[in-house]
């Protein structure tokens, strides 16, 4: 991957997880996605659902690279007697890792406020159950960086039952490349995808086989890519790749999903991802991963008829603060770049 596609898709990642975009709340994430394709020449198409779909060129065979830039965040359930909110999570949301995280509520109106994750009785030095109290959904609430103390307080904000909250992204890149940062899962991909288009406009090359970009919406609460276009064949799911104990990915390499909860992969394009990430010269892992589904699965539920994998760079602490690094990310490109193939349309 040259340095200039690097930093490209590391600024559209910075961008990409800083705009806040819950399963449902997305319009702004996929206007930024539209927008970096218009200029690139590419036309886009606005899916009923919300999501993004372009076409990189190429004849025959349609593959669909899919990435989705909805992430996890919370629902406004309920206001306190305090005047702080009780929240449900979207998607796979845990609340023992949001404690103390800054986050935003979306109130109806466009007014937007912040506040922070906090046990209930948050002071240690008041609660000495402080150590012993389980971290659930029950006991974590949003406190309001407003003054209000009362339910009637917070209502007179304008913030009912219903209101989108994100969590702060934290994004950094450290000195020795790791990527840190919530959401990665999956705006590091759509980054990733975004560069591809790049690259494939400054080069002047076309894919040897119809390519689509899919940005879905709605993959974190199940059914994002239910719908693909009528003459894909194939589809991959350019999505996180798991880092943890038993698996052989970490954050530096590219991953090949040999099995998912869903079921195993299509063998014969697992296969050509291992010949191309062999030609490519990228270091990869093939893994099966046990508590996962992505919007291939999606899409097969929903009955299309595709080949299909999951690939995606490593990344560690899925659903939290999550980490990657820069050479997961080329890999990944690289990976693709070689599986797809180009021609010089010059």
């Amino acid at each position: 991957m040259q340095s200039a596609y690097l930093s490209y898709a590391l600024r559209q990642l910075e961008v990409l997880v800083n705009i806040p975009s819950p399963s449902s709340f997305t319009e702004n994430v996929i206007d930024h996605c539209a927008k970096e394709l218009t200029r690139m020449g590419l036309n886009t198409r606005r899916m009923p659902k919300g999501g993004l779909l372009a076409s990189l060129g190429g004849q025959d065979d349609a593959l669909v690279l899919g990435a989705h830039v909805d992430t996890l965040g919370a629902m406004v359930c309920g206001v306190k007697p305090s005047g702080a909110l009780r929240v449900a999570p979207i998607g796979g949301l845990q609340a023992n890792n949001i404690e103390t995280e800054t986050a935003r509520v979306f109130a109806r109106g466009g007014k937007v406020y912040d506040g922070t994750f906090q046990l209930e009785n948050a002071s240690v030095h008041v609660n000495r159950e402080y150590a012993k109290t389980a971290r659930t959904f029950d006991t974590i609430e949003l406190v309001l960086d407003e003054k209000t103390h009362t339910a009637d307080e917070t209502r007179a904000l304008g913030i009912q039952t219903g209101d989108i909250v994100a969590v702060a992204p934290r994004f950094c890149v450290t000195q020795s490349g790791f990527i840190k940062s919530r959401f990665l899962d999956d705006k590091l991909s759509a980054a990733i995808l975004l560069a591809y288009a790049k690259y494939l406009k400054d080069t002047g090359k076309t894919p040897r086989r119809k390519v689509y970009l899919l940005f879905t919406v709605y993959e974190e609460v199940g059914h994002g890519g239910a719908c693909l276009p009528s003459d894909a064949v194939e589809m991959l799911s350019v999505d996180m790749g798991c880092v943890g104990k038993g698996l052989a990915c970490d954050e530096t390499m590219v991953s090949l999903c040999a099995m998912d909860s869903a079921g195993p992969s299509s063998r014969p394009v697992l296969d050509a991802l291992v010949e191309a990430a062999q030609n490519a010269a990228v270091r990869y892992a093939i893994d099966v991963y046990p508590h996962y589904t992505s919007d291939a699965d999606a899409a097969l539920r929903a009955g299309s008829e595709v080949r299909h994998c999951t690939i995606g760079a490593g990344v560690y602490a899925s659903h939290g603060y999550e980490r990657a690094h820069v050479e997961g990310l080329a890999a990944t490109f690289d990976l693709l770049d070689m599986y797809i193939g180009t021609a010089d349309r010059r």
